[in-house]
Order: C-alpha cells, then structure tokens, then sequence
C-alpha cells in the first residue's frame, strides 16, 4: 500500500497551457483553425439529417449550415468574453432534434405541397419556438436560480453526470465510423497513434506537432485518401448509405453554397408562434442546460481551473439561452450547447487556452460568410469525424470519472449511487431509443404532440437522466454523515465567487466589468 501515491489533485497537472496563458501567435491560429474544423462535423450533421425532412433542398441545407456556423461563433464568443469564460465552443445541439421533428411532422405544415414552402413555413415555426423557449434559460440563469440549484451537486454526483455527457453520445462514434469502415477505420487508428504513440516527436522545433495537431494531420491524410476512393468509383453502384457515407461529394454542399453570404436575422421571414411547439422546445432548452452544465464541468478541469462557482455558472447559462434566441432569429435549424468533442479536444492536445477558442470563433464567422470554401471543409465524409468522437467523448468521460477521487469509493452508499447513475443513464434513454419509428416516433405516444416531444426528449438524454437519478440519491440518502465520504470538505469553497482566490483569475469578466456585475 505504501507505494500507491496517486493523491487527490485539485487541478490536472499533464496539461501544457492552461485556461489564461497561451501558446505562441502561430500556434494559437492553428489549434484555432483545428477546433473549427472539429466543430463542422455537428454543424453539417444536424442540418443534413432534419433540413430534407423539413422539405429543404441542397441550397437550402447549404444556408443553414452557413447560418449555424455564423451564429455559433458569435455564441462562442459572448460565452468565452462574457458567460463562464471557459474555453468551451457553444455550437448545434443533437437534444433538439426530438422537439424539431415534433413540428416538422405538425399536420399543418405537412399539408403544405411544395417543398421549398413548406421548409421556410417549418423554420419558422422552429424560430417561433426557439425565441419562446429560449426564455427558460435567461431566466434561470440570470435570476441564479441554476446557480442555486446547483448547490445539491457534489463530486460524487457530478461524476456520473460528467461522465454520461461523453459515454451517452456513443452513437456518433463506432455505429457512425461503421458506415464507412474502410474510412472510418483507418483514422480511429491514425488519430490514436498520432496523439498518443508519436507526441513525444519533435520533428519541428520545440514544437510537439503530433501532440498539438492530432486532428488537423489525420483528417487531411484521411480525407485525401477518401478523395482518391472517390475519384477512383470506388463508391460506383454501392448502396445509398454507403454514398452518403463515403464520398466526398455527396452532400452536394460545393454546388450549392454561394460564394458570399452574411446571414441576418429573420432571414427566413417573421417566426410563426405555437404554444405546442414552445413547450416541446423547452424540454430541449432544459436538456442542453444539463448537457452544458457538465461539459463546463469538464472543460473546467481540462483548462487546469477551478469548477465553475454558482454565479458563473448562471452567468454562463444566462448568455447560452441568449445564444438559443440568436439561433431562434436567425434561424439555424436548432438550438445551441457546449460542444462536447472540442472539450475533449482539450485534453487531447493538452491546450486549455481561452484565446485559442476565441480565435476558432472568428474561424467559424469568417469561413460561413464565404459560403464556397467554408463549403470545401464540410464536405468532410461523416465517419472521419465519428473516429475522432471514439477518442474525444471517450476522454470526457474519463474527466467526469476524475471526480470521484475526491470521494470515498470504499463506501457502499457511493457505489450504489455512482453504478447506478451510469446504467440508468444509458439504459433508459436506449429504451426510449428502441420506439424511434417513422410512424411513432417515441416511447411517450399520447394524443398531445408537445407532451409526447417534451417527455421523450427528457428522457431521451443520458445525461440528463444520470442528473435526476444522481442528486436525488447524492441527496436524500444519509446525507448529513455522508458529507466527506461524498467529496464535500473539498466541493464546499468552489459554490461562490470569493469561496477560493483563484476563481477571480479564471472567472473575473473582461474590461473592468465586474465593477458594474459584482459576483453575487
């Protein structure tokens, strides 16, 4: 026993720059541009799979995913200025798309014939749904009411919860690689190999470029190796998935995006209003409110800071739900949250700067303004980017895992809770999963649409799933003798601003704000 040494460390200390210092000029734009790369997977992704559905054509997904990218970093950037500050990018989000497809399929819109019609009538309701529902979160965060909800969490039962919101996006990683393996594959095992077996080379410099560029060097030795398969009818006469799957281009994005275009707000004419669709998407403001919730958890950790205080918290989900009304106006498809593969991206290349993300940001404006070259990097084959999201959700969830060192895991209660939460958070989102049908579209099936959406989404999200089952036994079983078994002596001083004196170096807000929005 006397050689176990691995004590509980506050701050990850493998990690080479952290949350306020940064690397150098050249480096900085790199690991800026590798982070938007890594973002274009769910930017196209979520687009690609709703707009046909919504009636849209190749020209319109082509908008909507300029559009998305264009909003996403202007959030990115008000949350890294002036929400928690964390090196987070706030980008699509997947627990949406059950309140989404709610209205798509609404009887009214459906009845509309011509497809190009019935797209912008459902992005307008998607707009009108999204500015109601969007309230949700300003109002939760900026009242602090999140804040003071968060004061039931604790290490042990953040653990689980950090954890499900990588091990519950499993079904972006190998069943999407699977679709194209012969892709897929090879960059799982490039990527794993690059980052991990070849970080110590230093071909240039001082410069470790296999640790700090893992991503950008895979997908472009992979994605050249798929624009050869392309060129060669490797794909000729394969099935329709496999098309989609492989190619390079068959998302038709090159063809079809403009060559410049700035979105605006209503760009898609006034959004329409229906209490139906604004209480569906509010099931899905609260999920992403989770979901964010624990990627802010773990981002913390890898930018080698402290977790975030109540306050920031709130303050984070306060600018977010922002971020969800300006997705609402100008009209992206989908709501917002912290996208969790470039918080693992983090870890990965070992780079916690808030400058980097910040940069990543003007990446994403710029390059979704210039719809033709933005267009040439989304056309990214699917399975290139489900290889990356085997390594980085995998890493996310380790960070969640990290938390209960803080706890004593030779307690029954803990494990009971800890075990728990994390089958109950896979296993329950998977049988609402199981009644997905074209025709039924999920477990709930009740007369009442919204209901069904609102109470399917709910329970569709590990994560949030692993949070109701986690503080409701963290806090009604023994509680009161179970504080330092739970990790409380240390979580304790992190719930407020001024609890530890390093949250005003990671936390305070930019250009003397915090004169006029004191911490509470």
């Amino acid at each position: 026993m006397a050689d176990i040494t691995h004590h509980p460390m506050e701050q990850l200390q493998d990690l080479e720059y952290c949350i306020d210092s940064n690397p150098p000029w050249a480096e900085t734009i790199v690991l800026a541009f590798q982070n938007y790369i890594l973002m274009l997977g769910t930017s196209v992704m979520i687009p690609s799979a709703l707009v046909p559905l919504m009636g849209g054509s190749d020209g319109d997904k082509a908008r909507v995913i300029q559009t998305l990218l264009f909003v996403a970093g202007i959030n990115t950037l008000l949350q890294a200025l002036f929400g928690t500050r964390l090196p987070a990018v706030i980008g699509g989000s997947y627990a949406y798309i059950i309140s989404i497809i709610y209205i798509i399929y609404d009887s009214s819109l459906q009845r509309i014939a011509d497809g190009h019609e019935r797209f912008i009538h459902t992005m307008r309701a998607i707009q009108g749904a999204l500015i109601i529902a969007s309230s949700i979160q300003i109002i939760l965060g900026y009242s602090q009411v999140w804040g003071l909800f968060s004061r039931f969490f604790s290490p042990l039962g953040m653990a689980p919860v950090v954890g499900l919101v990588g091990l519950g996006l499993f079904q972006r990683g190998f069943p999407l690689l699977g679709n194209c393996v012969e892709i897929g594959l090879p960059m799982l095992l490039l990527v794993i190999g690059v980052s991990q077996y070849l970080k110590h080379v230093k071909p240039l410099r001082d410069v470790p470029i296999f640790e700090r560029f893992p991503v950008l060097i895979c997908v472009s030795i992979i994605w050249i190796y798929a624009l050869i398969l392309t060129a060669s009818g490797a794909y000729h006469d394969k099935p329709a998935l496999t098309q989609r799957s492989c190619r390079t281009d068959g998302a038709n994005l090159i063809s079809t995006a403009p060559w410049f275009k700035f979105p605006y707000p209503l760009q898609w004419g006034p959004p329409t209003f229906s209490a139906g669709h604004s209480f569906a998407m509010m099931s899905a403001v609260l999920v992403s409110m989770v979901e964010s919730t624990a990627a802010y958890k773990a981002a913390s950790r890898l930018a080698i800071a402290t977790p975030p205080p109540a306050y920031v918290l709130s303050r984070g989900i306060g600018w977010q739900g922002i971020g969800v009304l300006l997705d609402g106006l100008f009209g992206t498809g989908t709501g917002s949250t912290v996208s969790v593969e470039n918080v693992g991206l983090l870890g990965l290349t070992r780079v916690g700067s808030r400058r980097v993300v910040q940069i990543s940001a003007g990446f994403m404006i710029f390059f979704s303004t210039l719809g033709k070259f933005g267009a040439v990097f989304a056309s990214i084959p699917f399975p290139i980017f489900a290889a990356l999201y085997c390594v980085l959700f995998g890493l996310v969830s380790s960070v969640g895992l990290s938390f209960l060192q803080f706890t004593n895991m030779n307690c029954m209660r803990n494990l009971i809770i800890t075990g728990l939460s994390l089958f109950l958070g896979i296993s329950i989102p998977q049988f609402f999963d199981e009644y997905w049908t074209h025709t039924r579209r999920g477990l709930v099936h009740t007369d009442a649409g919204w209901f069904n959406a609102f109470l399917n989404t709910i329970f569709s999200s590990p994560t949030t799933v692993g949070l109701i089952v986690a503080v409701f036994l963290d806090n009604t079983l023994e509680v009161e003798k179970s504080k330092k078994d739970r990790g409380m002596p240390w979580w304790v001083k992190f719930r407020t601003f001024r609890g530890d004196n390093r949250n005003e170096e990671f936390y305070t807000l930019p250009f003397n704000l915090n004169r006029f929005f004191p911490p509470t």
